[in-house]
C-alpha cells in the first residue's frame, strides 16, 4: 500500500467554491454531454466541481475497473440543478451540495442508491452516515465537507464567537460578513436559533442583530473575506475555512476558529441522478471513491477534510493535526448542515437579506 499522498510543495489550495481552473484544465475544455453522446456499457459520465479530484484518481479507476471516464465540469449548485431539471442529459455521478441534494430529492432528479452495490459505505464516519436532508443515505454518498466560521489576523484579533462580528465592537471597521445566506444563518446560530428554521420571527431577528451591528462593518463581501484579510483591510471575516486555509498558507498571521455556539457545516455529495444511463457503473466509481486509500489520497492532494475514517492513514499528518481543516469532535458536534426546507423558508431568508443589505 502506498503511502499518505504529501502535500505538494509550496502549492496553494483552491478553493473549489472559487471555480477556479486548475489541475483539470483539459476536462473542462471537453464539450459537454449532449443527447446523442449516452454512455456506452464501458464508460461513466462524471459532473463535477472544477479542481475537485486527485490527480490520478480517473486514470486509477479506469486501469481498475476498465471503465472509461467522461469527466465534466459544473461552476455552482444552481446550474447543476438546472441542467438536470431540464432532463439529464447523460449524467451518471454528480457532487451536488447538501441543501441540493435535498432540493433534487424532492424535484425526483436523483436516483436511490443500491447499497449492495457500495460496500466501502462502511468506511463512512458515523457523523456522516445518516444526514438529516437524506436520512440513511438513501440518495447519497459524502465526498468531502467544510466548516463556516471566523477568519482572523492573529496579531489583531482573537475571536472565539459569533458575537465578536455582531455584537461586540472590538473589532469596529475590521469586520466582513459574507453576502449571502450564510451570514443570516449564522446570526441565527448566534441567537441560539436553529440555522434551518422556518419561523419568521426567528429569522428576523436575525437581520435586527445584523442591522444592529452594521455600521461596524467594513464589507459584505462576496465570498471575498480571505483577500481582505490578507491585504490588512479587515481583521475578521465570516468565512468558508477552505478560503481560509488559502489564505493562511502565504500568510503566517491568519487563522480560522469555528466559534464556541457551532458554526455551519456544509457537505458535498456523490449522486446518481435519474435517467443517468449507466447506474452499475455509477456505483461502481462511487464505491472506487470510498475506498479508503483512494479517498485519502484525493483529501491530501485538495485538501479538504475526509468523512471516511478508512482514509485517515493515507491523509497527511499535518493537515489531521489542522483545525481550520478538521475541528475537534466536539466543535463538530455543534455544528449544523444547512437543509432545504421548502421555497417559503428560502423566501423568508432571501427577504432578511435584502432588509440587511439594505439597512
Amino acid at each position: 500500500m502506498r503511502q499518505a499522498h504529501p502535500r505538494p510543495p509550496n502549492r496553494v489550495a483552491v478553493h473549489r467554491r472559487r471555480f477556479l481552473s486548475g489541475t483539470l484544465a483539459v476536462a473542462a475544455s471537453l464539450p459537454m454531454l449532449g443527447r446523442g453522446s449516452l454512455a456506452q456499457a464501458g464508460q461513466v459520465n462524471v459532473y463535477n466541481w472544477d479542481t475537485y479530484i486527485g490527480e490520478t484518481t480517473l486514470e486509477d479507476f479506469t486501469a481498475a475497473t476498465g471503465i472509461a471516464v467522461r469527466y465534466d465540469l459544473f461552476a455552482s449548485n444552481a446550474e447543476l440543478f438546472a441542467k438536470l431539471r431540464e432532463g439529464n442529459p447523460g449524467y451518471d455521478v454528480i457532487f451536488p451540495s447538501n441543501d441540493f441534494v435535498e432540493r433534487m430529492i424532492a424535484a425526483h432528479l436523483l436516483m436511490p442508491l443500491d447499497h449492495a452495490l457500495i460496500p466501502n459505505l462502511k468506511n463512512v464516519d458515523p457523523l456522516f452516515t445518516d444526514p438529516v436532508y437524506d436520512p440513511g443515505r438513501a440518495y447519497s454518498a459524502p465526498y468531502f465537507w467544510g466548516t463556516i466560521g471566523i477568519g482572523y489576523r492573529i496579531s489583531e484579533a482573537a475571536p472565539t464567537s459569533w458575537g465578536d462580528l455582531f455584537e461586540a465592537d472590538t473589532y469596529a471597521g475590521r469586520i466582513a460578513w459574507l453576502n449571502s445566506l450564510d451570514t443570516i444563518q449564522a446570526a441565527l446560530k448566534y441567537l441560539g436559533y436553529s440555522i434551518n428554521t422556518a419561523d419568521p420571527d426567528e429569522i428576523d431577528d436575525a437581520a435586527e442583530l445584523l442591522i444592529a451591528a452594521k455600521p461596524n462593518v467594513k464589507a459584505i463581501a462576496p465570498d471575498t473575506g480571505q483577500d481582505l484579510l490578507i491585504a490588512h483591510e479587515v481583521d475578521v471575516a465570516l468565512e468558508y475555512n477552505g478560503d481560509m486555509l488559502q489564505v493562511m498558507e502565504e500568510d503566517d498571521d491568519l487563522s480560522y476558529v469555528v466559534p464556541v455556539e457551532g458554526g455551519i457545516l456544509w457537505e458535498d455529495d456523490m449522486c446518481i441522478p435519474a435517467g443517468g444511463p449507466n447506474p452499475e457503473n455509477a456505483h461502481a466509481f462511487i464505491d472506487f471513491i470510498l475506498d479508503g486509500e483512494v479517498h485519502g489520497e484525493i483529501a491530501s492532494f485538495v485538501r479538504y477534510p475526509c468523512p471516511n475514517l478508512a482514509a485517515m492513514p493515507f491523509i497527511a499528518e499535518e493537515d489531521k493535526a489542522d483545525p481550520a481543516l478538521y475541528p475537534p469532535r466536539e466543535v463538530l458536534e455543534l455544528c449544523e448542515t444547512s437543509v432545504y426546507r421548502g421555497e417559503e423558508q428560502l423566501r423568508l431568508l432571501n427577504d432578511a437579506l435584502t432588509r440587511v443589505l439594505a439597512a
